[in-house]
């Protein structure tokens, strides 16, 4: 049996699709807040063993003697806008302690979410090496609270016995329609230019880079999945902390000429100034080192920004569809 925290979500809900694609049905039992109804057409046609509250989640866990082979958490509060340390404190840090210490006394594999938001600033890069980790300075409360469960999880002493931190880079996709403000720069994207025609993207505060051309590492939600799956079924991998992006940084320009060719509309890009609120602390440039997912073993091709964005318009966005 396969538990799998936060299946509502944008990423839970994608990774329930491929888990049942892969023959996982009556054998995984699924966590969320399911009083959040706007959620629900991200779990629709979707087949589990048991639903179950996040509410009632954790004491079941502790109490259960049934046999599970393996806790794939991706619950978490992931709102960056938020400023309510005492909420991420309760879903991010001690919830999720709570999972790693029943894992760890039963010796059951544990996936996790962390997430790039840890990297802060990129002063010290985007390299996964646990020795930079402890250097690393989030930039809001979220990222803190990821960053934080990371510095606990590597001073435990009481490990689950193969367990994998997965600090996701920008993901875009399908089932993020609920997800407002904090969804993908392609989804706004998307939505901006069917609404007026344009895209305005930010002006360049930084001697010798361009407007629009600020970068981000940009990863469709099809290799997320697809990674998971693929540490899930090789658990001779090294535990730890890990990267989930492309490798390869690509620049908003880019995103939002892919954008508009899949819409089969005329490019209309205009830029403006950065808000100063966030101009100090604005990222300009994000890249994940994948090395240590190479040497895990993992060499599937990622899929372009090209023909992600392409997939996300064409088959989804377009006719609001799921995954």
């Amino acid at each position: 049996m396969i538990i799998l925290t936060g299946v509502s979500g944008f990423i839970g809900s994608c990774l329930l699709t491929d888990l049942n694609v892969h023959g996982y049905n009556r054998d995984v039992v699924v966590v969320d807040d399911f009083y959040k109804l706007y959620k629900d057409k991200n779990t629709d046609d979707k087949t589990v063993r048991e639903w179950m509250h996040r509410d009632i989640f954790l004491e079941w866990f502790e109490k259960t003697s049934q046999k599970i082979d393996a806790v794939i958490h991706m619950g978490a509060r992931t709102d960056t806008t938020l400023m309510d340390i005492e909420i991420f404190d309760e879903l991010n840090l001690n919830y999720s302690k709570r999972i790693w210490q029943v894992c760890a006394r039963r010796e059951i594999p544990l996936i996790y979410a962390s997430s790039a938001a840890t990297y802060g600033d990129g002063s010290f890069g985007f390299d996964d090496d646990h020795a930079i980790i402890h250097k690393l300075k989030p930039l809001n409360p979220y990222g803190e609270s990821k960053h934080q469960f990371d510095l606990w999880a590597l001073a435990q002493e009481q490990k689950p016995p193969f367990w994998i931190g997965c600090k996701f880079f920008n993901v875009y996709g399908p089932n993020e329609y609920h997800k407002g403000r904090m969804a993908s720069v392609i989804f706004h994207t998307f939505h901006q230019i069917r609404n007026t025609g344009c895209m305005k993207l930010f002006k360049s505060h930084r001697q010798g880079i361009k407007d629009g051309h600020q970068s981000r590492d940009f990863i469709y939600i099809k290799d997320i999945s697809d990674m998971i799956l693929y540490l899930l079924h090789n658990q001779h991998s090294e535990s730890g902390i890990y990267n989930f992006g492309t490798g390869k940084a690509r620049t908003f320009v880019d995103l939002a000429v892919r954008t508009f060719e899949a819409m089969d509309v005329p490019q209309n890009i205009t830029y403006i100034d950065t808000p100063e609120d966030i101009r100090d602390s604005y990222q300009y440039f994000t890249e994940a080192k994948m090395t240590k997912m190479a040497n895990a073993g993992y060499t599937k091709p990622f899929w372009s920004l090209e023909d992600g964005v392409e997939e996300y318009v064409r088959q989804y966005l377009k006719g609001n569809k799921y995954y």
